[in-house]
């Protein structure tokens, strides 16, 4: 806490408030049947504020927030939070890189990014024919043997 003298002599308090440097905002995370969906609520901010990084199993939202306030202004309370940002989600799953897609809208940036499709793997079972197959050729050398 600070003092400070104003005009007429009257003695001003203030105190100083230290923000972490990075902060984070509300970040929401749900799944789909076919994608996961992020979605951050940061107001102010354009298009091309943000930072959207896939790093391995890993999603990196970053950015800055500027403050857009006078400079000779006296603050009373302080909520919103301004300067650099950062939100990490780590994906349950592959998604498709090259199909993730982005859109800011009414404060919120909304994060897409759909799932890779399952392998579906048809198994035979490579045993089970070659024991017909052998089967088969002991019928007929049987049938060899009777003539």
């Amino acid at each position: 806490m600070g003092l400070d003298v104003g005009p007429g002599g009257a003695v001003r308090r203030w105190i100083v408030v230290r923000r972490p440097s990075v902060w984070q905002p509300p970040t929401d995370v749900y799944e789909r049947a076919d994608r996961l969906i992020v979605l951050v609520e940061i107001a102010g901010m354009r298009d091309q504020d943000f930072s959207v990084t896939l790093q391995g199993q890993q999603l990196i939202i970053s950015g800055v927030r500027h403050l857009k306030a006078a400079p000779d202004c006296a603050y009373h309370q302080m909520e919103i939070r301004f300067g650099e940002f950062r939100t990490e989600v780590n994906l349950p799953r592959a998604v498709k890189r090259d199909e993730v897609s982005a859109s800011y809208r009414d404060g919120f940036l909304r994060i897409e990014l759909p799932f890779v499709q399952k392998q579906k793997i048809h198994i035979v079972n490579v045993n089970l024919e070659a024991e017909q197959s052998t089967d088969e050729s002991v019928d007929e050398s049987s049938d060899n043997s009777t003539l």
